[in-house]
């Protein structure tokens, strides 16, 4: 699929409107090894922000109802989608065949010391590792990163390079921030992953997307956002 990022007219109609941040940004020619990266949220965010699909927009999602922290920015990576082969990387590794991908692109958090003031901006990021999470029956990966050059993460290159209590955080985060009192929660961790299949994800993020979205004007024409 040609990157439509890099076509002359879709670079030149980028300059006069806002890019989509998940069609319209390109990842970057250095993938999976270091990826653009759209962040929604950051750790001072007590409301759930979330892309709006159909109009690049952040928009609210809901309010946090517990004091849960989120401990990095969070967002996804540009032009990936968790769609079939993510979901049969999960099915291999957890011997469940009735997994499927989650339709999302593939969520990411970047770890910094930075104090970051809000979400709603690209940032560099190197991927170290992954959280291979379950959600019902939906893959559902988190991949873990560093901010580029960062003074205190920036040199990690591995998940196992990075501190345990760091993961512990980060994994308590994902299982607990959809509680809600007297409901069941349905997801689940079931590995975590170095920096080799979390490139493995990405690339299949990546492939999931140029399948799905092979002619993206018919796409956005079924969302009306486009005449077909």
């Amino acid at each position: 699929m040609t990157n439509r990022i890099m076509d002359p007219i879709g670079r030149l109609m980028g300059l006069r409107y806002k890019s989509h941040p998940w069609h319209g940004v390109d990842v970057g020619p250095n993938a999976p090894s270091i990826v653009t990266t759209f962040i929604e949220m950051v750790t001072t965010d007590t409301v759930k922000y979330e892309v709006d699909k159909v109009s690049g927009y952040l928009r609210i999602d809901r309010p946090q109802k517990y004091s849960n922290v989120l401990p990095a920015l969070y967002g996804f990576i540009p032009q990936t989608l968790c769609d079939e082969n993510v979901a049969q990387i999960a099915r291999d590794k957890t011997g469940r065949n009735d997994l499927a991908g989650d339709g999302d692109p593939l969520d990411i958090c970047v770890l910094t010391e930075k104090n970051i003031a809000h979400g709603n901006l690209l940032a560099y990021a190197i991927p170290i590792g992954g959280l291979r999470m379950i959600d019902g029956n939906q893959a559902d990966d988190k991949i873990i990163a560093v901010l580029k050059d960062d003074a205190v993460y920036g040199h990690i290159r591995n998940i196992d390079e990075c501190p345990e209590a760091i993961i512990t955080r980060l994994r308590h985060y994902f299982l607990t921030y959809k509680d809600l009192p007297g409901t069941h929660r349905d997801c689940e961790i079931t590995h975590v992953y170095g920096v080799d299949e979390a490139h493995q994800i990405i690339n299949a993020a990546l492939a999931d997307y140029r399948k799905k979205f092979e002619n993206l004007d018919m796409i956005l024409s079924q969302y009306g956002m486009m005449k077909p």
